[in-house]
Parts: C-alpha cells; sequence; structure tokens
C-alpha cells in the first residue's frame, strides 16, 4: 500500500513549529502543561486547535488512500462501490473545509501573537524616602 504523501500533513506542522516558537518548548511538552492547567487558557486553546487540524489531515490521509483503493485499476466499480466512492470525496471534503477552517483561526491567533523577551535584569528598587522625623508640637 503507497503511504501518504510527506507533505500531508505540512499544515499542522507549520502550526506546531509556530507554538514552539512562541512558547520556546516542544509541542508534547506544551500539551502536557495545557492538559494539566486548571483552567482554559491560551495554550490549551492552542493546542487543542492543533489536534483538531492534525486529526482533520489524519482523516484526509485515510479517506485519499481508502479512495485509491477503491477506484484501483483492477477493482470493478459497481453501484455498491460508487457509494463508497462518493462517501470518501464527501469525507475528505468536510475534512479539507474542517482542516482549512482551523488552520486559519489557530494561523490568526499566533499572528496576533509575539513571543516576550526575557527581561535582561530586573529593574533597580526604587529607594522608598524616609518619612520625615516628627516632634511632638508644643501648645501653650
Amino acid at each position: 500500500m503507497p503511504q501518504p504523501d510527506a507533505t500531508t500533513h505540512a499544515v499542522s506542522e507549520s502550526i506546531a513549529q509556530r507554538i514552539e516558537a512562541l512558547y520556546g518548548q516542544p509541542l508534547a511538552e506544551l500539551v502536557a502543561l495545557a492538559d494539566t492547567t486548571p483552567d482554559a487558557t491560551l495554550l490549551a486553546a492552542l493546542t487543542a486547535g492543533h489536534s483538531d487540524l492534525a486529526l482533520a489531515e489524519r482523516n484526509i490521509a485515510f479517506q485519499l488512500e481508502r479512495l485509491r483503493e477503491l477506484i484501483a485499476p483492477q477493482r470493478e466499480i459497481g453501484r455498491f462501490t460508487a457509494g463508497h466512492i462518493l462517501d470518501c470525496a464527501r469525507r475528505i471534503a468536510e475534512s479539507v473545509a474542517m482542516r482549512d477552517a482551523y488552520a486559519k483561526s489557530t494561523g490568526a491567533v499566533l499572528s496576533g501573537l509575539r513571543r516576550a523577551s526575557a527581561p535582561d535584569a530586573p529593574p533597580p528598587a526604587v529607594p522608598v524616602p524616609a518619612a520625615p522625623a516628627t516632634t511632638p508640637s508644643r501648645t501653650r
């Protein structure tokens, strides 16, 4: 069986690289971190978007392979097979639409973010002025 083309997952790999560059850690570590975060975070949203994108790409590859099997030259295409061919084509179209939507939304969020540079040195401490000495006032 021929393997899916190497560029099949190019979009999710590109998004993964951008997430890793933004956070400065491998994606696997970021996913683990996002999974342990109790509240929804931007990191969790980005990793979930990437996961959904990768799932759509895997489904495209799977359905393309199934379609190739169904239309193989040695195979007879009858009524039953024709239905499966149409179903594969529909699933591919849905997965492509999902992939494109996830890529667009996750890419737009990533485009709006920049990695913050670490401060070189802590800001200098500002001396607190001493309170003026108070003397009891005299009254006559």
